[in-house]
């Protein structure tokens, strides 16, 4: 599902600065797919499937797909075909509906978005295993940063050997200034995942949490702090509405964009009102924005449920059934499907 693009001034500076570096490598070596590849392997990515807040404070526009879908995403979107995706979404429908009575209730898709969410943490933990083998070359289960760090520069096409050598003498690395920022909020984020006794050497599961912070409590915090952080203007650590919803100046310069940004705030003052702002206060705090932010919190999932039932519940039952599921077909899969009121009855 594609991702729309928020203005760069919206977001936090250093990963500005990391996506125009990401641009300028893709155009400097349009023809080196690997290396760029490798490199977002090794590098924690900026969207966390099933996590509410990408890394850069926006919200995640797919979450309501991804925790409805699973791994079946990837199904949705490469099938084009209408009916087969009205009978794969019928599929769900009926394992989302433990009690068979043709309607899902809250308890079910709160049960649901946990087991979605539990698979997406299986997908991360077994892609982890293949990426850690990548900067674990002798194989003693532990990465140094300076190990990971050659890795890394590899992977932007710089010379292994080289790196590696350099570091190990400890001469100066001929490295961009962009580079360099990248490389110093990638070591911040590494002491954050090297957990006590601190020895600057990751695990296995250490690493896991160094590319997935959504796996460690330690972590979520943390990136919780670099969210406050950088949308906090009046610097008391927690978030007022403004603060959450504020567009700079100049950030647009056509009607488009101007409803674009609309949008977007809108988005972000209802998300802010009814989900993060647990005690309607006004104000969020690190807490609340953990709570929202973390995927396994079961409170949140049955939050999330009764959002997702609401947006398709037109007989105002507080249930989902299989025609509200197929007319909303979009809410849920990102693909909209025709002739739903007919074809439930064919599925069934």
């Amino acid at each position: 599902m594609a991702r729309q693009a928020a203005p760069c001034s919206l977001a936090p500076r250093r990963l500005c600065l990391l996506g125009a570096l990401l641009l300028v490598d893709a155009a400097a070596r349009p023809a080196n797919h690997s290396a760029h590849r490798g490199e977002r392997e090794l590098r924690p990515p900026d969207h966390l499937n099933g996590v509410r807040l990408e890394a850069d404070g926006h919200l995640n526009k797919d979450f309501h797909q991804e925790v409805f879908l699973g791994k079946d995403s990837a199904a949705f979107e490469e099938d084009a075909e209408p009916r087969s995706s009205r009978r794969r979404l019928m599929v769900i429908f009926s394992k989302v509906d433990v009690n068979v009575d043709r309607k899902i209730s809250a308890k079910e898709m709160q049960r649901w978005i946990m087991e979605k969410t539990a698979e997406h943490f299986q997908e991360a933990v077994k892609e982890n295993k293949l990426h850690f083998r990548s900067v674990d070359p002798d194989g003693d289960g532990r990465v140094s940063w300076d190990e990971y760090k050659v890795k890394f520069l590899a992977s932007k096409g710089h010379d292994e050997r080289e790196v590696a050598e350099k570091i190990k003498n400890n001469e100066e690395l001929k490295i961009d200034e962009e580079t360099q920022e990248v490389l110093e909020n990638l070591r911040d984020r590494w002491y954050q995942a090297d957990s006590p006794p601190a020895d600057l050497l990751l695990t296995e599961e250490e690493f896991l949490s160094f590319l997935h912070p959504e796996h460690s409590r330690g972590m979520l915090q943390f990136m919780v702090r670099e969210i406050v952080r950088d949308l906090d203007q009046d610097g008391d650590q927690r978030l007022s509405l403004s603060e959450f919803v504020s567009l700079p100046a100049g950030t647009v310069e056509n009607q488009q964009g101007r409803d674009m940004d609309d949008s977007w705030v809108r988005d972000r003052r209802k998300e802010f009102e009814e989900l993060i702002d647990t005690n309607h206060d006004g104000i969020v705090t690190m807490e609340e924005l953990e709570g929202y932010m973390d995927p396994m919190n079961e409170f949140s999932a049955l939050s999330e449920a009764k959002q997702m039932i609401a947006i398709a519940d037109e007989n105002q039952n507080q249930h989902l059934e299989p025609e509200e599921v197929l007319k909303y077909s979009e809410f849920f899969t990102g693909s909209k499907l025709v002739d739903y009121a007919r074809s439930v009855h064919e599925e069934f």
